[in-house]
């Protein structure tokens, strides 16, 4: 009797955590994985990784989405709202996603995606494959106390990056076959606070990066880039963001492909 002893492929499971500005590294390591041809099963995101994970989905290429990040800037996201519970209203935010998404939803999505939202009321996390995938990115993506938190099917939801930086976990309770997280890290900067800015920035910063470290042990394997002291609003960086992210997924790629069996 002859026996197949070649190693099952495994299935790969995307897990992009959050970061805003940091968050355009993610486009970097998926360059590199589309070079390589790994297989992606699914995709996670978190924030800005669930806006370049369902750009990169429903079909926005590598370059495109390059093009798009080296043009912005974080004063296309300010619409200044009388603060009650936000201090931006967070349209440009959506006009900003639905530029890169298109009219696109969770149906035109070749690889399945998953959003991670956090319901601000309860503390629970809300996790979206199906609805209206421009205003759950929206969500998932909006700063408590920056941007306005967006109403889902009753819910006042915002950033699943407060729970879920790196979402690990959600994909560890979909029984991923093997989870590639991607951590873009956070930018505790030394110095003093001199506006509510900063200090709302900073205190995230402190929070996530503790996070981060502690959800990123439930990968099988972690992709870490290392951003320095690019900040979550250094927009005008996007360029050194993506290299970053394409220089730490190159020094991953080996001991990815031995993993999954390529």
């Amino acid at each position: 009797m002859l026996f197949d002893l070649r190693r099952r492929k495994r299935k790969v499971t995307l897990v992009l955590g959050g970061g805003s500005a940091r968050g355009v590294a993610h486009i970097g390591v998926l360059s590199v994985l589309e070079r390589e041809k790994i297989p992606i099963a699914g995709i996670i995101g978190t924030s800005m990784g669930s806006l370049v994970g369902a750009a990169y989905s429903v079909g926005q290429s590598i370059r495109e989405m390059e093009e798009k990040a080296y043009k912005f800037t974080a004063n296309m996201l300010l619409d200044p709202t009388i603060p009650r519970i936000g201090l931006l209203a967070g349209d440009k935010l959506e006009a900003s996603i639905r530029d890169l998404i298109k009219d696109k939803g969770f149906g035109d999505c070749r690889i399945p995606v998953a959003v991670v939202t956090t319901d601000i009321q309860t503390g629970e996390e809300i996790v979206y494959t199906s609805g209206d995938l421009i205003k759950v990115i929206r969500a998932s993506c909006s700063w408590p106390g920056i941007f306005n938190p967006v109403r889902v099917d009753g819910k006042l939801l915002v950033d699943g990056g407060i729970k879920n930086s790196v979402p690990t976990k959600i994909a560890r309770a979909q029984n991923a076959d093997y989870i590639l997280a991607v951590d873009v890290g956070f930018c505790v900067k030394k110095g003093g606070i001199k506006n509510i800015f900063q200090m709302i920035l900073q205190s995230f910063q402190i929070t996530g990066e503790e996070l981060n470290k502690y959800q990123s042990l439930e990968a099988d394997l972690v992709i870490k880039v290392d951003l320095g002291d690019l900040d979550q609003v250094a927009f005008e960086r996007s360029r050194e963001a993506i290299e970053k992210g394409e220089q730490a997924a190159e020094l991953m790629i080996g001991r990815l492909k031995k993993d999954i069996g390529l």
